[in-house]
């Protein structure tokens, strides 16, 4: 007879490069993400006892993170589905990644929308798993940057530490430039319209993390942090507008909260948009449907970690973003 017992598997100790969206956070919000199901009990015990290390240094649950920060993850139980091995996917599984540029030191891919970059919240494979998975020989394969699930478009990985270390560094001082395309409801009044508006973290009734613009005068908000786009306006097709968006600072949902907030939603955006007009927009018929979010990572423009030569690495729109804005022109 099957033991229906809770089933139960070590999460083997991991060293988390701590990227630019991380900014600014508590390491015991960081540990939680990154160890869902494990009860806070437990992870600030972790926290107390020194397991847990920030730059091989202890610290307190309280430690703001830096991009480029290492922190060290010890063993920890956990129930369920967890890590995943590089042998445990199936190669039937595989997804086949557009590979935009790949050299010793670099790989840029074209992410689909829908796949995120990391396993977890009930995924069990992220686009970091399957490559590793997928290339079983590479000693070393981390994320330089992160996109959200639906957002498709360029994702920069690092073949080793030393690329890694020096393009965060990079992201962080701000030499990156990044940018997007965005299809939003409405017509935008200007050509081009730098936005500076901050932005803060919170927990909705349900405990899911969301994003806000925070007024300008609450500056004792924990977690308030400055965020400028760029938008730029490269066409109107009917009662949208397309956008490319630079990212001037790398804030979580950035885009997508700047442009809620300004009255301008992205098409299908299902955190911040609006939720009526998206059912619509998912419908059958003329123009064709939109069953994803309109934001796709366009251009990444970056200096190459080893030779110092500029790196411009660009992907079309995905294919049922151009259908769609197809669609509407022919409407």
């Amino acid at each position: 007879m099957r033991d229906l017992r809770k089933e139960f598997h070590v999460r083997p100790v991991a060293r988390e490069i701590v990227g630019e969206e991380s900014s600014g956070q508590r390491i015991d919000n960081f540990l939680m993400r990154h160890l869902k199901g494990v009860p806070k009990s437990h992870i600030y015990q972790l926290l107390h006892s020194g397991q847990v290390r920030l730059n091989s240094r202890r610290v307190g649950a309280d430690q703001a993170l830096r991009p480029g920060d290492v922190v060290r993850i010890p063993p920890v139980r956990m129930a369920g589905d967890g890590a995943v091995s590089r042998r445990s996917i199936d190669r039937s599984a595989f997804v086949a990644f557009r590979v935009v540029y790949e050299d010793r030191a670099l790989l840029a891919i074209d992410k689909p929308a829908g796949l995120a970059v990391h396993g977890g919240s009930g995924l069990s494979f992220g686009v970091i798993e399957q490559l590793r998975a997928q290339h079983p020989d590479w000693k070393f394969l981390e994320l330089v940057h992160r996109l959200d699930r639906e957002t498709s478009g360029i994702l920069l990985l690092a073949k080793s530490r030393g690329p890694l270390v020096e393009l965060h560094r990079q992201f962080r001082v701000g030499s990156v430039g990044k940018y997007y395309m965005a299809l939003v409801r409405g017509k935008w009044r200007n050509i081009r319209q730098s936005v500076k508006l901050p932005l803060g973290r919170y927990l909705t009734s349900s405990g899911e993390r969301r994003v806000a613009v925070v007024a300008p005068d609450r500056g004792d908000l924990p977690g308030k942090m400055a965020a400028h786009t760029v938008f730029t306006l490269r066409g109107v097709h009917g009662g949208f507008s397309l956008l490319e968006a630079e990212l001037k600072t790398g804030r979580t949902h950035q885009i997508r909260v700047h442009l809620a907030h300004l009255g301008f939603p992205i098409a299908g955006d299902d955190k911040y948009g609006d939720f009526a007009w998206n059912r619509q927009l998912a419908r059958s018929g003329e123009p064709p449907r939109l069953g994803r979010m309109f934001l796709h990572a366009l251009r990444l423009d970056v200096t190459h970690p080893v030779t110092g030569r500029r790196l411009l690495l660009e992907t079309p729109l995905a294919g049922e973003l151009q259908e769609f804005l197809d669609g509407l022109d022919r409407a």
